[in-house]
């Protein structure tokens, strides 16, 4: 199989970004959104394939303008660990 070396490179990329990952301790997940509040800014994203719930503020949504979830939304994330528990960073809706 050949590859071009824009392949090459965005595959090098791809491996970076999780090698840093790995080395920060945050592990990339999928999930649904099981309730957030607009008005406090923050909630719960529940973990496709099981595992607790992590936390979700409104400052780690990637999004411009107002940043919110909506329940049931479907979300991709990095998870790390928070002061209470796992805590989402870098969230994109799916």
């Amino acid at each position: 199989m050949l590859c071009s070396a824009e392949d090459q490179d965005d595959n090098l990329r791809v491996r970076a970004v999780r090698t840093r990952h790995q080395m920060k301790g945050i592990s990339m997940a999928s999930g649904t959104v099981k309730w957030f509040n607009a008005e406090k800014g923050f909630g719960f994203i529940a973990q496709d394939g099981g595992g607790p719930d992590v936390f979700a503020h409104y400052s780690n949504i990637n999004a411009s303008g107002f940043r919110e979830l909506q329940e049931g939304q479907a979300v991709t994330f990095d998870i790390t660990q928070g002061q209470k528990g796992p805590q989402a960073e870098n969230i994109t809706p799916a």
